[in-house]
């Protein structure tokens, strides 16, 4: 009774009439408690739209990913999200690392994978995951039997590179100080250069991750020394905001890469 009292003299009116024994609502008291009735169905409807948002998940995330992570990581990525955000939307762009920093700068994409690094205003990159490089070759080719190779082995061989200025070309360069490979090729994308070396055109370095889940018929992997670090990064815009299902991507693609 005080606490009513204290409330109607509060609020300027009286909520209840004292009736033989018994209260009874007023006029006033009823449309009050419709009002609050109403905000209290406010507060619930909020609740219920944090939880779905938080459980569930609505929207789209966007990720954009350097080809050969394209091909074997984002893949296992999504599906473990999925089992927990069935309902967002994912959109995967795939280009080059320098178009991927871009787009991460500008915004268009939430996240970016890619396999270099440059100094890109308004980026922050870290290191995802590594990876030493294997060398692919044709089935049945002179050196598929072996337990590792080092450069001279693969003197006289051809060879088929990465593009000149990367930093995966330049760490592969810098092992053959002697060079004796016969450079014959040349192609950005270690797909295309797995699959050419499953045609016979050479031999090559490659980031492991890609011939683990590609698993092209006609080619061997044999690991190299002295090892040579294939390095795969992530990307984030400085300016955007903390994202729930970003985060969770990310631990989704080092989960992915770990199980590889």
């Amino acid at each position: 009774s005080r606490v009513i009292g204290k409330l109607e003299s509060e609020i300027g009116f009286e909520l209840f009439d004292r009736l033989a024994g018994r209260v009874v609502a007023t006029k006033g008291g009823e449309a009050l408690f419709r009002e609050v009735e109403r905000a209290f169905v406010g507060l619930d409807s909020l609740v219920e739209s944090a939880n779905s948002i938080r459980d569930a998940g609505v929207g789209t995330l966007r990720v954009a990913a350097a080809a050969s992570i394209s091909i074997s990581v984002i893949p296992m990525a999504i599906r473990m999200f999925s089992e927990r955000y069935p309902n967002v939307r994912i959109v995967v762009d795939t280009s080059e690392s320098s178009v991927i920093a871009n787009w991460t700068a500008t915004q268009h994409c939430d996240l970016g994978f890619v396999s270099n690094v440059s100094d890109k205003p308004g980026v922050v990159a870290s290191v995802v995951h590594t990876e030493n490089a294997v060398c692919v070759m044709p089935s049945g080719h002179r050196l598929s039997r072996e337990k590792h190779l080092v450069p001279q082995d693969l003197d006289g061989e051809r060879f088929i590179s990465l593009p000149s200025g990367g930093s995966s070309r330049r760490a592969i360069d810098a092992a053959f100080p002697e060079d004796g490979r016969i450079m014959v090729l040349e192609t950005p994308f270690a797909a295309t250069i797995c699959r050419m070396v499953s045609e016979g055109l050479g031999l090559s370095l490659v980031n492991p991750i890609l011939t683990r889940t590609m698993k092209l018929p006609g080619i061997i992997t044999v690991p190299f020394k002295p090892n040579i670090q294939f390095a795969s990064y992530l990307l984030r815009s400085q300016l955007a905001p903390r994202d729930t299902h970003a985060t969770y991507f990310v631990s989704c693609m080092r989960a992915a890469f770990k199980s590889l």
